[in-house]
């Protein structure tokens, strides 16, 4: 089957459904948070410089503070009652069990392939279909697929399935682009479901059963993401960065968890999400010309349900669990970190019509609005640590002992937080031996003053990236899932 008039089409659905397209101006509620937030770091920046002394000079610092304690608090309230996953198969209410075809967008991933199709073969609850849309590769990504599976496709067209499994095809393509490759493999697609996998992503054998199961309990629920552990490389700073990010990456899927809870959930990850094909050609699937291609679908699957009156669930899925790469370099995570900052930047300004709206439900006045704040959070941050450093280095020793103590409160806080974190993400995701306490406690006691600051330099150069529209971006390296793979093997 040929790729190009589907393609043509879902590009034309798109282009009537983007707000990036016709671009709806911002309502007021919208521009008065986003002007809020930006008028508040202005204020407590030139608060540490007129005004005198004592604790309130570090207001930055203790805004930021007291808002991410908010954040946590509110994580706290919604995740108490989670949910335990259920692994095996079974018939959903009416009897039916969704068809799924898995899409594996590949450029360049000849090291890391065949382990990633193993594991989706390996499935307690396999995939019908398993698309290998291979975006232009230039290394033996195709060679692989011929030597090993037995596919062959001309450009711009499906293979047959392969003869060793038939479930897996090829899809060629000239090189576009992820967003372009998914798009392709989608229009080709008969299933009721659609799940994208990153070409270094590892699914635990369960995970597609998990996937069907919610979307066969919720005939509203469009999109959802499996639960993510990264994987780095074994040089020094891929160990370090892997122990900070497995930490965050527990904080970060269980605030998934609490805004599903809370109907606000954005962020489905490309790395491993799934959604109903029906929704999914309804708003003409991934854009191209975002950073954030995964990010900003939700948000056009929001906003198509908020102005066509449709329930629209999205969610975090406990039981589908994967294992991905990560940047094993810090040069490396602060060019993932300022992509995806500047691709969040980038959508909150196409759907600025939707902060504040209460057409959209939550999603508008709940989760946007903290949106909005998240846009200036680093600058909150970085401006926090830029004051201490001074304050250090000026000797102001009575101010500094009243900082360190709300850091102390904050920390006191964090740990636990941390610690009650990790005991509910096991029981969350069923495996009672994830993670170690005492690693995930030091993790969390140095983060405010190494990773955490790594973290928000990161998301300052997408800024720099949002205004100057610069988005070239290097190559990633596969480590992760090579020492991972050779590790089990």
């Amino acid at each position: 089957m040929i790729v190009a008039p589907l393609h043509d089409a879902l590009a034309r659905v798109r282009a009537a459904v983007s707000p990036r397209t016709h671009r709806p101006p911002a309502g007021p509620a919208g521009i008065a948070i986003h002007a809020a937030a930006l008028l508040l770091w202005c204020g407590l920046v030139m608060r540490a410089f007129v005004g005198g002394g004592g604790l309130f000079a570090w207001s930055a610092g203790i805004v930021y503070i007291f808002y991410d304690t908010v954040l946590l608090t509110f994580v706290f309230m919604r995740t108490i009652r989670i949910e335990q996953p259920r692994h095996e198969p079974s018939a959903t209410l009416d009897g039916a069990w969704p068809t799924i075809t898995v899409i594996v967008a590949a450029h360049n991933e000849a090291p890391s392939l065949a382990v990633t199709i193993a594991a989706l073969l390996a499935q307690t609850a396999p995939a019908e279909t398993i698309v290998i849309a291979d975006d232009g590769s230039t290394d033996g990504t195709v060679g692989v697929l011929a030597r090993l599976y037995g596919l062959d496709a001309r450009q711009g067209e499906l293979s047959e399935p392969s003869p060793v499994h038939p479930a897996l095809r090829c899809l060629r393509l000239p090189r576009g682009g992820k967003a372009r490759a998914l798009n392709a493999a989608c229009a080709l697609a008969a299933s009721d479901l659609v799940v994208t996998v990153d070409a270094d992503t590892l699914l635990d054998p369960p995970a597609l059963a998990a996937m069907a199961r919610a979307f066969a309990a919720d005939p509203h629920l469009v999109a959802a993401t499996g639960v993510l552990t990264p994987l780095c490389g074994p040089s020094v700073q891929g160990r370090v960065l892997e122990w900070f990010q497995t930490y965050e990456y527990v904080r970060n899927f269980l605030s998934r968890y609490a805004w599903m809870r809370a109907d606000g959930l954005l962020l489905i990850s490309g790395a491993f999400g799934c959604y109903r094909r029906s929704s999914l050609l309804s708003v003409g699937g991934f854009d191209p010309d975002s950073l954030v291609e995964d990010y900003e679908l939700t948000h056009r699957l929001r906003d198509h349900a908020g102005n066509t009156g449709t329930i629209c669930h999205t969610a975090v899925i406990g039981g589908a669990h994967g294992r991905t790469d990560a940047p094993d370099s810090f040069r490396a995570f602060l060019r993932q970190r300022r992509r995806w900052f500047g691709g969040f930047l980038q959508t909150q300004l196409w759907y600025r019509h939707m902060v504040g709206n209460r057409r959209y439900g939550h999603t508008g006045t709940a989760m946007l609005p903290v949106k909005a704040i998240d846009t200036l959070q680093p600058l909150y941050g970085l401006a926090g640590t830029v004051l201490l450093l001074a304050y250090i280095a000026e000797g102001r020793v009575s101010l500094l002992e009243a900082v360190f103590s709300v850091i102390g409160a904050k920390l006191a806080i964090d740990l636990a937080f941390g610690a009650w974190s990790m005991r509910l993400y096991r029981r969350w995701i069923g495996d009672p031996a994830a993670l170690s306490l005492p690693r995930g406690l030091l993790a969390i006691l140095l983060e405010p003053f190494s990773f955490q600051i790594l973290r928000h330099v990161g998301a300052a150069l997408g800024w720099v990236t949002f205004l100057t529209g610069r988005h070239r971006w290097g190559a990633q390296e596969r480590r992760g899932i090579g020492s991972a793979s050779s590790g089990d093997g």
